[in-house]
């Protein structure tokens, strides 16, 4: 089997064994055939250290940043011990090559005053403002990252109790309290602009004016307009959003725990950066506030 080939069967092996999802798996993909294309060789078993160190290299001159550069040696780290594994070859090439160091940015995130004038943006006069409120509401109240919320079905809400139940990374379902504000804006929109729109055959909640699932494009370019319209200066993402779900929870006292698990975060230390979000926003609170600061 070529070079191709055993990328072809380690991308299998994640989508199978892993449960990875599509957006994962795209870039694991990216990076992988990268490295495809700059080796001069369709043999795995001949690509040393030396060509891994030279594709990092070329990523410096392309103009590449730590977290990607990264993002891709954690790709091909992966990719050659799944060949020690299969007993392709016999050592991991990767294995002596440091990570490059990143320095921990902390997420922006939206004050509480841009978060209200976002959500009070859509025209509920009209059916698409009538959905988008209810999208804008729920990712805010959920903390759902964009795939999630475009993804989730009509079935996976449940308005008595109150939560949404989404299928997150790795396959991982969770579930996650969702506010009486949210709720009403999405029941108001399932109970009259949905049912103008929806196919009979479409489960996800949120649909494009085709009948279809909206996608996460489709959501990034609506809320990038409602943020324009609301005189949100700063560049926003669904990511932002849910940053500030999460950094706006722990202002107001929520366990860092909990904050874990409404996120659907694996590992505590991801969800800890959201404190020193806040220990950022008490710092500049004094600084505004303090005679002596």
């Amino acid at each position: 089997m070529d070079l191709y080939g055993w990328i072809d069967a380690y991308l299998n092996h994640l989508r199978v064994e892993r449960a990875l999802a599509k957006n994962s798996l795209d870039a694991y993909a990216r990076d992988l055939n990268r490295l495809a294309s700059h080796v001069a060789t369709d043999d795995v078993k001949t690509i040393t250290i030396a060509h891994i160190a030279e594709l990092l290299a070329d990523n410096v001159r392309s103009g590449f940043g730590a977290r990607s550069s990264a993002r891709q040696l954690s790709a091909l780290r992966g990719f050659f011990r799944f060949l020690v594994r299969e007993r392709v070859i016999p050592a991991d090439v990767t294995a002596l090559i440091d990570r490059p160091k990143l320095g921990r940015k902390l997420p922006r995130i939206l004050s509480f005053p841009e978060v209200e004038r976002l959500l009070a943006t859509p025209n509920l006069a009209k059916p698409r403002g009538v959905r988008d409120a209810a999208m804008i509401h729920l990712m805010y109240a959920s903390g759902l990252r964009v795939s999630e919320l475009c993804a989730l079905k009509l079935s996976e809400l449940d308005m008595q109790r109150g939560v949404v139940s989404c299928l997150g990374k790795g396959g991982k379902r969770r579930l996650v309290p969702v506010g009486e504000v949210a709720l009403a804006h999405v029941k108001t929109y399932v109970e009259g602009a949905r049912n103008r729109h929806a196919r009979p055959d479409t489960r996800v909640l949120f649909v494009s004016p085709r009948g279809g699932p909206l996608t996460r494009q489709g959501f990034w370019k609506l809320l990038k307009r409602y943020a324009a319209i609301a005189g949100i200066t700063a560049t926003l993402s669904p990511h932002k959003l849910r940053h500030s779900f999460a950094t706006h929870l722990l202002h107001g006292g929520a366990d860092l725990r909990a904050v874990q698990a409404m996120l659907g975060h694996a590992d505590l230390g991801t969800t800890e950066i959201y404190t020193r979000v806040a220990q950022e926003h008490v710092r500049r609170a004094h600084a505004r506030a303090h005679p002596r600061a």
